[in-house]
C-alpha cells in the first residue's frame, strides 16, 4: 500500500506525508506523529485515496481544535480535507457548505447574506464537518437545529446522502461512523434583521473573550456537561481550578479548559484530565465524559 501511495503522491494534487508530526497541528500543539498525513485536494481524489487505504486505519481531522494526539502517535492515516471542500453558496432555501469550511466563516457568510440562526457558529472552533460529527453548539444552540442533510463518502468509497433526522444528533454525539467522511452539508436558512444578526455575533464573541482562554494553547471544552450540571462548575467545586501536571494546567478563567502553558506532553494533558475526572467523581459521584477526542497510543 505504501508503494501505491508514493506513486499517487506524484500523480495527484493531494499531498501525502509520511511519519508526519501531527501533534503540532492540533490546538494543544503537542503529541506524536501519524504514520501518514493526507491532505485531500478534492472529492474525486479523496475517493481514489480511500479506495487505496480502506483496509488501513484512518481518521479525519478538521482544524485540530478538539483533539489530543497521544505522544506515541497514530498508527494509520490522518486525513484533512483541502481546498475542494471549502465552498459556500446559497441556493433557494438552503446554504450548501463544504465540510472544511470554518464554523466561524459559515457564520460570517450567513451574516453577510442576512441569514439568521447561524450566529452561534461564530463561537465554535473548528470546521463544519467536525461540528456535524459532534453536534457542536454553544449558548443554547446546536448544529442539529439548522442542519438539513449531509453528504459522505464511506470506507468502501460509496457516496451517500443522509438526512439530519437520521443522524441521531444529540448532545455532542451522532451516529456518524469515524470512517465516514463528511464532504458537504446543507443548512436550512431563514432571513433576519442584519443588525440583530451582527449584535448576536458580537455578543457571542464578547462572552467567549470574557469567559474562555481563547488565546491559549487549548482545545476548547475538555468535558461534556453532565445532564443537569455544568462541567466547569463541578470541576471548580471539586478544587481543580489551577491544578497542574507538568506544563498542563486547568484554566483559571474557565475550569473546563485545560491549557498547555509551555511544553506539556499529551500525557501531561491526559493525566490532568483523568485527575479531574477522579476528583469530581469523589466529590459528586458524577463521572465526567471527555469532549476532547483522544487519539493514538
Amino acid at each position: 500500500m505504501l508503494d501505491k501511495l508514493k506513486k499517487l503522491n506524484s500523480q495527484l494534487k493531494s499531498k501525502i506525508y509520511f511519519n508526519h508530526d501531527i501533534g503540532k497541528m492540533t490546538w494543544f500543539r503537542t503529541g506524536g506523529k501519524a504514520e501518514l498525513f493526507i491532505l485531500a485536494e478534492n472529492e474525486n481524489e479523496l475517493e481514489i485515496i480511500i479506495n487505496t487505504i480502506k483496509d488501513y486505519n484512518y481518521l479525519i481531522i478538521g482544524m485540530g481544535s478538539n483533539i489530543l494526539i497521544r505522544d506515541k502517535g497514530y498508527k494509520g492515516a490522518i486525513i484533512k480535507l483541502g481546498k475542494g471542500f471549502n465552498s459556500l453558496r446559497v441556493e433557494e432555501d438552503k446554504i450548501i457548505s463544504g465540510a472544511s469550511i470554518l464554523d466561524n466563516n459559515l457564520s460570517k457568510f450567513a451574516k453577510n447574506n442576512s441569514i439568521k440562526n447561524l450566529e452561534f457558529f461564530s463561537g465554535i472552533p473548528g470546521t463544519v464537518g467536525g461540528a456535524i460529527k459532534m453536534n457542536a453548539g454553544c449558548f443554547g444552540c446546536e448544529t442539529k437545529d439548522v442542519l438539513r442533510e449531509i453528504f459522505i463518502i464511506d470506507k468502501q468509497g460509496n457516496k451517500n446522502k443522509i438526512k439530519a433526522t437520521n443522524l441521531e444528533l444529540n448532545y455532542r454525539t451522532s451516529n456518524i461512523n469515524d470512517s465516514d467522511i463528511i464532504t458537504s452539508a446543507i443548512f436550512d436558512i431563514s432571513y433576519g434583521d442584519p443588525d440583530t444578526i451582527i449584535n448576536n455575533i458580537n455578543t457571542i464573541k464578547k462572552k467567549r473573550e470574557e469567559h474562555q482562554p481563547i488565546q491559549e494553547k487549548t482545545s476548547g471544552s475538555t468535558f461534556k456537561n453532565p445532564k443537569n450540571y455544568f462541567a466547569a462548575e463541578l470541576i471548580e467545586k471539586a478544587g481543580c481550578k489551577g491544578m497542574e501536571i507538568g506544563d498542563a494546567i486547568v484554566s483559571d478563567k474557565h475550569s473546563n479548559f485545560i491549557i498547555n502553558q509551555g511544553n506539556a506532553s499529551a500525557q501531561d494533558i491526559e493525566q490532568l484530565g483523568k485527575k479531574i475526572i477522579e476528583k469530581v467523581f469523589d466529590k459528586f459521584n458524577i463521572l465526567l465524559d471527555w469532549e476532547i477526542k483522544l487519539v493514538g497510543d
